[in-house]
Order: C-alpha cells, then structure tokens, then sequence
C-alpha cells in the first residue's frame, strides 16, 4: 500500500460506540477514506486485502484470537448493483492472514437508503430492525468486520441481532473509524 505512510494512525485501544467495543487501526480521513471509496464504488477488491493487513498487524492480539469474524451485511440491492459486499471482502482478507473462521450468517432487509449523508440522529435510528441472523445460532464469540465506522448504529443493529440469536461476545474491527467517535 504506497499511501501506508500518510494514514492516520488511532490509538491501540478499542472505543465504545453505541454499545459496541470497536477497535480500528486509521481514522477515516485523507488515504483511508480514498481506500474506502474505491473499495464501495470503483470496484478495488483489491484493497480488501490491504486493509485486512492493517488490521492484523495491529490489532490488539487477543481481539484475534479465538473468534468467528462475521461480515456486516450490505443489503440485497446493494449488494447486486455492487457484485461483492467490502465488509465480506475484508472479512475473507482477514480470515486468510488470521487463519480465523468466517460465517457470513447476517441478512439485511428494510429499505435500502444509504447512511452516507445523513444525520447522526437519523443513522443511530436507520438499521435497527433491519439486521437479522440468518440460521437458527449464531457463534459463541463474534467479531464484526466492516470498512468504516461513523455512529456505531449499524454494528449495534449487528450485535443485537447476534446476542438475541446466542452469541455471548461481540466486538468489531473496522479499517477506519471517524474521528471523534
């Protein structure tokens, strides 16, 4: 990754949102926010595998142990105009420099509006009852793997639909997360 060295480093400790421990390597902003772009809307899976690296090689060691990492789900049209769900994509990255298990056991439904642009208020209320665990159980010990985090809501969404569906543990690692949060 050339633009390695102009990312934004966070610190190694994981932040709380929306009731979620979240923990990312870069802030979302400059190189980081360009790489999340191109990854959701020019077709660069391929930086998938650059953003897993940052996450692997920093991350906290025991965030890596011993869990099932689970993809946040992108909904069903997205999904199809885009032809790949980026937080599957970083998920599988991950899975191969981890040796982790990945289960992409989370359905998206509701409509289909985009969080890019909203209001805090209307982002914390967007994916609520959307996210649903496809399956009768969901893992023991699960961590979230998504591009990006703002609000926290959808890996709430995402926790909560796990929790009701038997997981005891539920943490996230994002590539980038907004600064502030």
């Amino acid at each position: 990754m050339k633009c390695r060295g102009s990312l934004h480093r966070l610190a190694p400790e994981p932040v709380w949102l929306s009731f979620i421990r979240v923990w990312a390597p870069v802030a979302y902003s400059g190189a980081a926010r360009d790489l999340v772009r191109a990854l959701k809307f020019r077709q660069a899976v391929r930086v998938a595998d650059a953003m897993a690296a940052q996450i692997a090689a920093n991350a906290p060691p025991e965030w890596l142990a011993d869990v099932t990492l689970v993809p946040v789900p992108l909904h069903p049209r997205r999904r199809r105009a885009r032809g790949y769900n980026q937080a599957a994509a970083i998920a599988e990255a991950l899975s191969k420099r981890t040796g982790l298990d990945t289960l992409d056991c989370l359905a998206r439904s509701g409509p289909a509006t985009t969080q890019v642009g909203r209001h805090r208020a209307d982002r914390l209320a967007g994916p609520a009852d959307a996210i649903k665990v496809r399956g009768t159980a969901a893992p023991a010990r699960v961590l979230l793997v998504d591009d990006v985090v703002t609000t926290g809501a959808t890996l709430a969404a995402c926790r909560a639909a796990l929790i009701g569906a038997g997981s005891l543990e539920v943490s996230a690692v994002v590539f980038a997360r907004t600064l502030g949060r």
